[in-house]
């Protein structure tokens, strides 16, 4: 009899205490934004818009500006844009230029596999040695 009550009595502590629990939900807002500071004409290379390109050029954008750690001739490099690259160049890209990551525009073509980018990249360089 005694062992009965002892275990009825135990019984009865955990139902109360599992009745008197409640759940306490903490719920935390936690705003997550990307943030990328890309340019507008960076953001038009990578896009290979050409037009917009060379009508910011126009308007005086220097096409050796860092955007995002990155030049204007890295961001065409990498994305393949040919075109885009040989008006950079031709209007005074550097590239031998580092980036934030310490990559120049060739090691961003070949890391993208980027070959039409990196073919250009290597002739330029190329005939500016030649030059000297």
């Amino acid at each position: 009899m005694k062992k009965t009550i002892i275990i009825s009595a135990i019984a009865l502590c955990f139902s109360i205490t599992f009745v008197n629990a409640t759940t306490q939900h903490s719920t935390k807002n936690y705003n997550v934004e990307a943030y990328f500071k890309v340019n507008t004409f960076c953001v038009s290379i990578a896009k290979g818009d050409l037009e917009t390109v060379q009508k910011l050029i126009a308007r005086g954008a220097d096409v050796n500006a860092k955007s995002n750690g990155m030049t204007p001739a890295m961001y065409a490099a990498k994305f393949n844009r040919t075109d885009i690259l040989k008006l950079l160049i031709t209007h005074g890209a550097d590239l031998k230029a580092k980036s934030d990551k310490k990559m120049t525009a060739l090691k961003y073509a070949e890391l993208h596999g980027a070959k039409d980018a990196a073919a250009i990249i290597k002739e330029t360089l190329a005939a500016v040695k030649k030059k000297k």
